[in-house]
């Protein structure tokens, strides 16, 4: 309720872009394994990826629509997840939600469905977007292996700052490479 108006005002900058629809759905992996449609704004045009496949956005990718560089910068793209929070599908804290076919490339990556996916969580606050997925992995991994409610606070509370820091959102270069 609190933040309807500004899901609104998003929503709107979305639509007015484009004139496509304002919400991302994507399937992501969570605890046991199990599937389930991860909700986000779309901050790219649509079928951002029909023609090249799951890629990583690029530093100057054409795919990113305006308003979609200030979400992705500030993260406000990932707010609608509190309703995949609200589904019981998400928690609050915990490891990313990666896509099923990340599984297939990691033989550890097991190891990290072993807890609910977070909205945040320690390779959110440690990592950067460009981060590798094996070091997403390990920091996921560091998360499990000492997961206390403190640490849960301390993660929450570090989210905001992380959130304003640009450094934290950099794509890959358009050759693959991390910028």
């Amino acid at each position: 309720v609190v933040l309807s108006p500004f899901f609104l005002l998003v929503a709107l900058s979305i639509y007015l872009t484009d004139r496509g629809p304002v919400f991302y759905k994507q399937t992501r992996l969570t605890e046991g394994g199990k599937e389930f449609q991860i909700c986000k704004f779309r901050t790219m045009i649509q079928n951002a990826e029909a023609k090249t496949g799951a890629r990583l956005a690029a530093e100057n990718d054409d795919r990113i629509l305006p308003v979609g560089h200030f979400l992705r910068r500030t993260r406000l793209d990932e707010l609608p997840q509190l309703f995949n929070i609200f589904k019981g599908e998400m928690s609050i804290v915990g490891p990313r939600p990666e896509r099923p076919e990340l599984a297939a490339e990691i033989p550890e990556f097991c190891y990290r469905l072993k807890m609910k996916a977070g909205l945040t969580g320690y390779a959110q606050v440690y990592g950067k977007y460009n981060t590798t997925s094996y070091d997403k992995l390990k920091l996921d991994l560091t998360y499990i292996r000492n997961y206390s409610l403190l640490l849960d606070l301390k993660l929450i509370l570090m989210t905001p700052k992380i959130m304003m820091l640009k450094e934290s959102t950099e794509g890959v270069a358009d050759n693959g490479t991390m910028v």
